[in-house]
């Protein structure tokens, strides 16, 4: 599939130098033209998306998050919970992509209207798979015109 003119906006927000490679490089690698931003805190992405209320040029709306959860700080879960607690930022789809297998943090980002939640602990090739899949998926919706 090709979306000529369309481009989707990422937010990845992941404090690991290696899975920001690691994720980036299986979402590039799709047929989809991506903006990716990455920022490596809660804070940060919870700045980004505030930013870009203001400055949509430098701070361009995601149409989808890429989160972690283990994070110093607020983490994952409290970006979660603050982004969709915000009216603004509550229709974003958030897919949490993080190395937990409890199924309390699985059942505790769902109630938090989590749009998916994938565990890290794949093999690289797996892991890629399955983000080429979240790409199928969400990538269509979440395109906008580039104009």
């Amino acid at each position: 599939m090709e979306y000529h003119g369309k481009i989707v906006n990422v937010l990845m927000v992941e404090n690991d130098p290696g899975d920001q490679k690691l994720i980036k490089n299986g979402i590039m690698s799709t047929d989809y033209h991506v903006n990716l931003n990455i920022v490596s805190s809660a804070e940060e992405g919870i700045e980004f998306l505030q930013k870009g209320l203001e400055d949509a040029r430098n701070f361009p709306r995601p149409g989808l998050v890429l989160l972690d959860l283990n994070m110093p700080g607020m983490g994952g879960k409290g970006f979660l919970k603050e982004v969709k607690a915000n009216e603004n930022f509550c229709s974003i789809p958030i897919v949490v992509v993080t190395s937990s297998d409890l199924q309390s943090d699985v059942d505790e980002c769902y109630q938090m209207h989590a749009a998916g939640y994938i565990q890290k602990n794949a093999s690289a090739a797996e892991f890629e798979q399955i983000l080429r899949k979240i790409a199928r998926y969400w990538f269509p919706v979440s395109a906008v015109l580039n104009n």
